[in-house]
């Protein structure tokens, strides 16, 4: 039997202090800490899987961080505990998040069963940090009932978030006629869900933006016999359609078969690991001087780049022992 990770009863038992160690462990690119982090969910993870997971996007100004402190200060003065990942933009000097969402949700950041945890997305495609879905599963074995994931902006790259949540949510403003140009078709096929925000500043046009929003959906391909995606207005500010989103959550819940969902998830998740793992594995056999020449090669035009990867491969291949 492995030894207990120090990490991991502190975790279960709900400790915030815990669980931020956790995420940080998981973080980081460390080779020690990687493997100390494996050890550690291996060891909390039949914990998790008991939370709902909320990922939520939108494009910038339409009040995301407002809307998702709202969401879970309402969440919260239920009783259920509330985790909040929101996953920056990178600084390309440091590489640290350099939006502060906290500092955008001061409410929630202090209420005693919310947690927030800021993130560099360190320029992962998708919008999500390269351990996200590791920080998910530490959430939920700390205990958190509801797991909302803030996304960097909408992108075509950025649904992947729907691949490790279990609802995904896009906000657009009143003025959704002009915006709906501008959101790529992938991210309103992948929404089981729309929600108009700031419908305080013009109620008429939050109106006309939900029934815009309910015509787009139905022209798009319904996910699936059990759930068709709803429209719906609401204000971070005034509070007003907050309650009706989370009914709306809870009706998703009993409707869609969540536990096939996760295991479809979590077979899209091994993929990918396993695309990353195989490329670590081919670069660690690549001789790094014949690979630049090549890249200069395909760079001056004198390869394609199909070509520089047929070589680079045959290279290799000659180079690798039976």
């Amino acid at each position: 039997m492995p030894e207990p990770h120090p990490l991991a009863a502190p975790l279960l038992a709900g400790e915030r202090r815990a669980l931020a160690k956790a995420i940080t462990l998981a973080e980081s690119s460390r080779p020690e800490h990687e493997r100390s982090a494996q050890e550690l969910l291996a060891q909390v993870m039949p914990r998790a899987g008991g939370s709902v997971r909320v990922g939520l996007t939108g494009v910038p100004g339409v009040g995301k961080s407002t809307f998702i402190e709202a969401l879970g200060l309402f969440l919260a003065d239920q009783g259920k505990r509330v985790a909040v990942l929101a996953v920056d933009p990178s600084s390309a000097r440091t590489g640290g998040s350099i939006m502060g969402d906290k500092t955008r949700m001061p409410r929630l950041t202090v209420h005693p069963r919310a947690f927030i945890r800021p993130s560099p997305s360190g320029g992962t495609l998708g919008g999500v940090a390269r351990r996200t879905r590791e920080t998910l599963t530490l959430c939920e074995a700390a205990g958190y009932d509801v797991l909302l994931v803030e996304t960097v902006g909408v992108g075509q790259s950025e649904t992947q978030v729907a691949a490790m949540t279990d609802l995904f949510v896009l906000l657009t403003l009143p003025n959704a006629g002009d915006e709906l140009q501008g959101i790529k078709r992938g991210i309103m096929e992948l929404a089981d869900l729309c929600v108009v925000n700031k419908a305080d500043t013009a109620p008429q046009a939050a109106v006309r933006a939900q029934t815009e929003l309910r015509v787009a959906l139905t022209l798009l391909t319904p996910h699936g016999a059990a759930w068709r995606p709803a429209a719906l207005r609401a204000s971070a500010l005034t509070g007003e359609g907050i309650p009706e989103v989370w009914a709306k959550v809870e009706d998703y819940t009993r409707t869609v078969d969540l536990a096939a969902k996760r295991r479809a998830q979590n077979a899209v998740w091994f993929d990918e690991l396993l695309r990353e793992a195989a490329w670590r594995s081919f670069l660690a056999g690549v001789d790094a001087g014949h690979l630049r020449a090549l890249r200069a090669e395909v760079e001056a035009g004198r390869l394609t780049a199909v070509q520089g990867v047929g070589q680079l491969l045959a290279s290799r291949q000659t180079t690798t022992p039976a």
